[in-house]
């Protein structure tokens, strides 16, 4: 199995926006190197006897039912708001040009 380069981990910091520094960076692609070999090594274990399991435990529905209840009132939500227009909450535009 290839290995992850200091490139790599450098391409996959940026993508998960981390700023890391080298010391951060050296670790992390040590510690992404061994989770690989230990997939590796996982991957290569005959599981042909072995019987699928999707669950270990038994499945419970822990979320309660859905409840229509009052909304907070407009202002209220808008005064929390670092910014807003009055109507809406403003936020900066995350995947490139310009708000509208």
């Amino acid at each position: 199995m290839a290995t992850l380069s200091r490139a790599d981990v450098v391409h996959v910091a940026h993508l998960a926006r981390l700023g890391l520094d080298d010391a951060e960076l050296a670790r992390l692609e040590g510690q992404l190197n061994h989770i690989l070999e230990q997939y590796a090594i996982l991957a290569g274990l005959d599981t042909e006897g072995i019987p699928p399991t999707a669950q270990t435990i038994e499945l419970e529905n822990i979320l309660r039912d859905d409840v229509v209840t009052a909304s907070m009132p407009v202002a209220d939500v808008l005064a929390n708001a670092a910014e807003h227009d009055g109507a809406q909450i403003v936020v900066p535009a995350i995947l490139g040009g310009d708000a509208e």
